[in-house]
């Protein structure tokens, strides 16, 4: 005769609790998320309507030849891009001035920027008073009221003809007009110079004080100890500085206007008179796109070479 199955055992309190604590914590996770994704809505929204909708955008009208004023618009496939470097003359003359600006500003910006952050690391009473007004032109330096004020300064009757008492049109002068912006570039030195200076201070005083025991003089200190251990800020700063200098307007668009001759038209300025001067999307689009890859290809060669120049302390040599 079979035995009787024995009864199944009462499941504790604590376990009969579990399926609603478990439920409990799950509404509570649920309620964490909806907050905050309520939260991060207003970025969310921005993003998505600002930034990721007009990229999308842009990438569809490059494409095409959209006009503002003409609703007739159609499809053309590369045609803007093969018309930018075989059919606009103009554009060549943007590419130009913008890496001579380049190429020229970003490193003087970066050379005085160095040299006055080395003056400043001191501890000299009142120092800090002057890195507060040596960083007061990277903070207005972009402004149109700046730009003005800069323009008035090199003009036929400014401060610079009146001090060296001459008449020189600076920036009515094709030689000398993109010069006034390099000038009104390196005199916006003060965000790198900044970083410089943070950087000089992690510097150990030991490294310098075993080099003058060892008879190294000031120069031989530089070359030897502080641009070897600052090439890390460097590069930070060269990379920074490249993509700002390839997108600058405000200053050529106030000063100059892209005169004369075009020596001053930069990239972005002429991407401004195509979009919202000819009113010609499709082909500022397209413009944009091409600025884009400029910036990405040179800053990745700036990456690729920083292998060759860049120094890191944790860094084992081979």
């Amino acid at each position: 005769m079979s035995k009787a199955l024995p009864a199944p055992a009462a499941p504790s309190p604590a376990a009969a609790r579990a399926p609603a604590k478990r439920r409990k914590r799950g509404g509570a996770r649920r309620t964490d998320n909806l907050m905050g994704y309520l939260f991060i809505a207003p970025w969310l929204v921005a993003f998505f309507a600002f930034t990721l909708i007009p990229i999308i955008a842009s990438f569809v009208l490059a494409f095409t030849n959209y006009d503002v004023l003409n609703p007739n618009w159609s499809w053309v496939g590369l045609q803007n891009f093969e018309r930018m470097f075989t059919r606009d003359p103009r554009y060549i003359k943007s590419l130009q001035a913008t890496f001579f600006y380049a190429f020229t500003a970003i490193p003087l910006r970066l050379a005085f920027a160095l040299a006055v952050a080395m003056l400043l690391n001191t501890h000299r009473r009142g120092v800090s008073t002057y890195r507060a007004a040596y960083y007061a032109p990277s903070i207005v330096g972009g402004s149109v009221a700046v730009a003005v004020m800069w323009r008035e300064i090199f003009g036929a009757d400014g401060l610079i003809n009146a001090i060296l008492g001459t008449d020189i049109t600076w920036l009515g002068n094709p030689n000398t007009a993109i010069w006034t912006l390099i000038v009104l570039a390196v005199w916006q030195f003060g965000s790198p110079m900044l970083i410089f200076l943070a950087g000089l201070k992690q510097i150990p005083r030991e490294f310098y004080e075993a080099a003058s025991i060892d008879g190294a003089n000031g120069w031989q200190q530089f070359w030897g100890i502080t641009l070897p251990l600052l090439t890390p800020i460097i590069f930070f700063n060269l990379v920074m500085q490249l993509i700002s200098g390839f997108m600058v307007f405000t200053q050529a668009f106030i000063i100059t206007g892209g005169a004369p001759l075009d020596t001053t038209l930069f990239y972005a300025l002429y991407l401004y008179q195509r979009a919202f001067v000819s009113l010609q999307m499709g082909y500022a689009s397209a413009m944009a796109w091409v600025l884009l890859a400029i910036v990405g290809i040179m800053t990745a060669l700036v990456f690729r070479s920083s292998s060759y120049w860049v120094f890191y302390g944790s860094q084992e040599e081979n």
